[in-house]
C-alpha cells in the first residue's frame, strides 16, 4: 500500500502495527541460550515483521479462508495486478496538468486507444520492486526501533505513533531514489497533452539511475523529498479517524468484527487521502522532473517550489486542479489498506511458522 502513499505511503504506507489497539507486546521462545540469544532473537522478530510487511502489501494484498495457501497467493498478486492500472490513471491526471479530469475508466480507454492495450501496466515491476524494499525498510525499523524503546513494556499509541513517524521519515530518506526512477519509468512512452513535458528514454532501471545522475546530478533522485517527508502525517490523520469511528461503534457493541475494522479502515484512509491528496500531487510532479520549470524554480523539492506548484494549479484550475485523479487514487488504495487491519497479524503469524519461531500475543 501507498506504502509508498503511499509509503510511503503510501504517498507514505500505513502501518497496521501502528493502527492496531494497544497491547501487551510480543513474547518469543527459542532455544534457551541467555540474554545474548534473546537479543538475537529480537533481531529476528524484527526481520519477520519487516518481511511479513513487504510480503503481505508487495504479494499478498488478500487472505482468504483461515490458511495460506499457493492459490491464495495467486489470487493476490492477480488482485495487485488488476489494480494497477488505478495507479496508472491517477499519475497521468496529476503530471499532464492538460489531460482533461475524466471519469477513471474514461482515462483509463484513452490510454489503451493511444498507446496500446499493456500502456496501464507500464512500470509495473519497478513499482512492485520499490514497494517491497519500502515496506521492508518501513517495518525493520518500526520494529527494531519499537523493541529498543518499549523492552518487555506494554507499546502505548503514542509510543506507536512516535515510532511509525520516524520510521516513515527512514523510508522516505532511504526509498526516495527508487520511487522516482519507478515514476519516470512508468510515465515513459506517455502521450502527454503537456508540451512543457520533456520526454524520458530509459532502457531500464539501472540505466535510469546512470541518466539521472549523469544529467541532472545525485541529488536529483532524492526529488519530491519534502512533499514526501510532509506525507509521513497521513497514517497519523488515518489513525486519528480510525480511532475517533472505532470509538463510536464500541459504544453500540463489544468488540469488532472483521468487517467493522474493514470499513472504518476504507473510510478512515479515504478521509487521509483526501485531506493530504494535493501534496501527493505535488509529490509526482517533483519526482517526475521532467517539466519545464522557470528558471527560479529548479531547487525541486524545496518548500519554496511546494508552494509555487500548488498556487500554479489553483490558479489555472481552480481547487479542482489539486485534486486531479483522486477518484482512482481512492479505488485504489482505500480497499486495500483497509484489507491491511484484516491481513497483517495473519501473515506475521504465518511467516514465523515458516521461519521457525513460536508466537504468542496476549490480546
Amino acid at each position: 500500500m501507498e506504502r509508498e502513499d503511499e509509503v510511503a505511503g503510501a504517498g507514505f504506507p500505513f502501518s497496521p502495527a501502528a493502527s492496531r489497539p494497544a497491547r501487551s507486546p510480543a513474547k518469543f521462545t527459542a532455544d534457551p541460550a541467555g540474554a545474548a540469544a534473546m537479543a538475537a532473537v529480537s533481531s529476528y522478530e524484527s526481520l519477520v515483521h519487516a518481511v511479513a510487511g513487504a510480503v503481505e502489501e508487495a504479494a499478498l494484498k488478500m487472505v482468504k479462508g483461515t490458511g495460506l495457501n499457493m492459490q491464495d497467493l495467486q489470487g493476490s498478486v492477480t488482485a495487485m495486478t488488476v489494480f494497477f492500472p488505478l495507479d496508472t490513471a491517477r499519475l497521468r491526471l496529476q503530471v499532464d496538468e492538460k489531460r482533461k479530469s475524466k471519469t477513471t475508466h474514461t482515462v483509463l480507454l484513452e490510454i489503451i486507444k493511444e498507446e496500446g492495450l499493456l500502456a496501464p501496466y507500464r512500470g509495473w515491476f519497478p513499482v512492485i520492486s520499490s514497494l517491497c524494499c519500502s515496506n521492508f525498510v518501513y517495518f525493520y525499523t518500526f520494529n527494531s526501533l519499537r523493541a529498543l524503546w518499549v523492552k518487555g513494556q506494554h507499546s502505548t499509541t503514542g509510543k506507536d505513533l512516535v515510532l511509525g513517524f520516524v520510521a516513515g521519515v527512514v523510508n522516505v530518506l532511504l526509498t526516495t531514489p527508487l520511487w522516482v526512477v519507478n515514476t519516470r519509468l512508468k510515465l515513459q512512452g506517455a502521450k502527454f497533452r503537456n508540451e512543457d513535458i520533456v520526454p524520458t528514454n530509459y532502457k531500464g532501471i539501472v540505466d535510469a539511475f546512470h541518466q539521472i545522475i549523469r544529467d541532472e546530478g545525485v541529488l536529483a533522485l532524492w526529488n519530491g523529498t519534502f512533499p514526501s517527508l510532509l506525507l509521513v502525517f497521513n497514517p497519523a490523520i488515518q489513525f486519528m479517524f480510525y480511532e475517533g469511528f472505532k470509538r463510536k461503534l464500541l459504544k453500540t457493541r463489544l468488540q469488532l468484527t472483521s468487517l467493522d475494522a474493514f470499513v472504518i479502515g476504507a473510510v478512515a484512509k479515504a478521509v487521509a487521502t483526501t485531506i493530504t491528496y494535493p501534496m501527493q500531487t505535488v509529490q509526482s510532479i517533483l519526482r517526475f522532473g521532467r517539466h519545464r520549470l522557470n528558471p527560479e524554480n529548479r531547487t525541486l523539492g524545496s518548500l519554496k517550489n511546494v508552494l509555487y506548484l500548488l498556487r500554479q494549479r489553483v490558479r489555472r484550475f481552480g481547487l479542482v486542479g489539486l485534486y486531479k485523479g483522486l477518484e482512482a487514487k481512492l479505488l485504489q488504495t482505500v480497499l486495500t489498506a483497509a484489507l491491511m487491519f484484516l491481513v497483517y497479524e495473519k501473515l506475521t503469524a504465518a511467516t514465523f511458522t515458516v521461519m521457525g519461531l513460536k508466537h504468542s500475543q496476549k490480546h
